[in-house]
């Protein structure tokens, strides 16, 4: 199964925090799994950190990359397939990020591991 972290589920996976679900613990461990972190993630990341709403290690920046090959998550791209999804999905959420997160899951075929509850409403399959 190919999994779609979400911005969170990512923080929390590398921080391992208990603020994942078991079921998405026990999905993010399983070797059988591909994880992907998409370059939206990162970018949000890099936002929230730049406007004072998320405090990292000053070192995120070489730490995050890092993390997510130590622990085969591989780095989904943006593309203009993705871009076209995001123009045409209804305005249950109005982050763009988490916008562009729901489009990459769509196109792709992904199981996007998220504790968000707007996502249910743009039919893609949820990990929590």
């Amino acid at each position: 199964m190919k999994l779609l972290l979400d911005t969170h589920s990512l923080l929390w996976m590398l921080a391992d925090v208990e603020s994942l679900s078991d079921t998405a613990r026990r999905a993010i461990r399983d070797p059988e799994n591909v994880l992907l972190a998409s370059i939206a993630s990162y970018w949000e990341i890099g936002f929230k950190v730049s406007i004072g709403k998320l405090a990292l290690r000053e070192d995120w920046q070489e730490s995050i990359p890092r993390e997510l090959t130590r622990n085969r998550v591989e780095w989904l791209p943006i593309s203009v397939a993705h871009v076209n999804e995001v123009s045409s999905l209804p305005w249950h959420h109005r982050d763009p990020f988490d916008r562009l997160l729901l489009a990459q899951a769509r196109v792709d075929g992904l199981h996007l591991v998220s504790g968000d509850g707007q996502f249910d409403a743009y039919g893609v399959s949820l990990v929590w």
